[in-house]
């Protein structure tokens, strides 16, 4: 029996000892050369690095791969890296050899499974990417696809569902997509969607209201498409005139992705044993005035046992440290305006939602697996002090949070339109930080009648604050 625990001790000890530290230390690298701007280095890094690609955390490096080549302009093939990390994603299964270790052990075993919102912001990128290749129809699937997965991840928890439920900006830029294809019907379908969920659900979950641009193409796609009331109804919602259609003009949409989203640390939690009622265990803390139950069936006698003698356990969990961008507001100017560049997604605000609604989801199978290193302790102990003494660091010890996270993600979406004529056009973009304003000239080939596209990741932030 002895031989048995040392055994699994030395086994738990190899898995969770050092795995976490050498992948934090492998991708320091990666994600320092990201935030500074040096992808070809950190295209390098990541080529080099043979054993990523194979491990637990690979669908990480798919997308980190992903997003180094969009950076680096190479759309296809960062489409072909956000293809892996989708079909990752969609054959991840529950492995039992890894689920039974998670439990004696820390969930850092398990092949890394993206939070929700990670999974969406792939097909964004790809949305963006089919869109940098002239591929409306393929942008248009993804951004379906945002809204399709969104209802597919609710309808598989029975409790605690995600409060992100609707995305406003998918269906915005399935508005400006469609527009651009000169499909100004399902424009206006698209812009009235999007309206709705920026002001039923994104301003009280988010506190971000519609964009101003999505206002006036609505607007437009509506004049476009003859429905006059509508528009005549909606100029006078939102004080605002219908813009006119000029003759030799094009237009400019530039979309700013400001700075980089949370990082995951770890955060513990000590809860209090309040005893079983009516088969079920009870654990809390009056301080924070909260109560976490774990069901007992008859197969979970020994656990109820295992924690009688409890004064307290300590949990731990994963959380984002947030990143404040280094410019909080930015501008186009032309020669004869200023258009400003609106938030339309909060990606840092949805990252923080969507993980402490899986935390409420996941917290009965947390409170399973200290039951399960409980048993394992206690049983121990029974046999041999000074063995189950050893459990019990074992345990201390890799009670440890999962803090793996796609950190190359930006903190926020900012967009805006700008009608200029046809020809070679410069403008001027001005960002707007603490330290002061940064300005660089921005050049397009704008076509008359048609929608040129413009993405720019301003990476510059803040160390993750506490």
């Amino acid at each position: 029996m002895q031989k048995r625990y040392l055994l699994l001790i030395s086994l738990i000890l190899l898995l969770t000892g050092g795995g976490c530290a050498t992948f934090y230390q492998k991708t320091m690298a990666v994600q320092e050369d990201i935030a500074g701007g040096h992808f070809e280095s950190a295209l390098q890094s990541l080529e080099r690095d043979k054993k990523w690609p194979q491990n637990n955390h690979r669908v990480l490096y798919f997308m980190n791969k992903g997003v180094v080549h969009f950076m680096l302009g190479e759309h296809e093939a960062s489409n072909t890296w956000f293809d892996r990390a989708d079909f990752y994603i969609e054959d991840y299964r529950k492995n039992i050899g890894f689920e039974a270790l998670a439990l004696v052990s820390n969930p850092m075993v398990r092949p890394y499974r993206p939070e929700d919102f990670e999974a969406i912001m792939v097909h964004y990128y790809k949305a963006l990417n089919f869109i940098a290749l002239g591929n409306f129809e393929g942008a248009l699937v993804e951004c379906r696809r945002v809204n399709l997965l969104l209802l597919a991840f609710n309808e598989n928890y029975k409790e605690h569902k995600n409060k992100y439920t609707r995305d406003a900006f998918a269906h915005n830029l399935m508005g400006i997509v469609f527009q651009a294809a000169g499909d100004y019907n399902n424009a206006f379908i698209a812009y009235r969607n999007a309206l709705e969920i920026y002001e039923s659900d994104y301003q009280s979950l988010f506190g971000l209201q519609a964009p101003r641009q999505l206002k006036l193409d609505l607007l437009y796609a509506a004049r476009m498409t003859g429905f006059h009331e509508e528009v005549a109804r909606y100029e006078k919602a939102f004080g605002l005139r219908t813009p006119e259609v000029k003759e030799g003009y094009g237009d400019l949409v530039y979309l700013w992705m400001n700075g980089l989203g949370p990082v995951k640390s770890e955060w513990s939690l000590n809860l209090t044993n309040m005893g079983v009622r009516n088969g079920t265990m009870l654990f809390g803390s009056d301080e924070l005035g909260i109560t976490y139950p774990l069901q007992l069936g008859q197969s979970q006698a020994n656990q109820a046992a295992a924690f009688k003698n409890l004064s307290f356990i300590r949990m731990a969990f994963p959380r984002y440290l947030e990143r404040q961008p280094l410019y909080h507001s930015a501008v186009l100017r032309s020669q004869q305006e200023v258009y400003p560049l609106e938030m339309a997604q909060n990606i840092n605000k949805i990252a923080h939602q969507s993980l402490k609604d899986r935390m409420l989801r996941e917290m009965g199978n947390n409170l399973l697996r200290l039951a399960t290193k409980q048993v394992m302790e206690q049983a121990t102990r029974s046999e041999n002090e000074n063995l189950g003494a050893l459990v019990s660091i074992v345990n201390a010890m890799t009670e440890k949070a999962d803090t793996r996270n796609w950190q190359s993600l930006p903190y926020a979406l900012h967009y805006t339109r700008v009608p200029l004529p046809a020809g070679e056009q410069k403008l001027l973009l001005e960002q707007q930080g603490l330290s002061g304003t940064q300005r660089d000239t921005v050049k397009v080939n704008i076509e008359p009648e048609r929608t040129t596209f413009q993405i720019y990741h301003q990476l510059g932030s803040s160390a993750p604050r506490q």
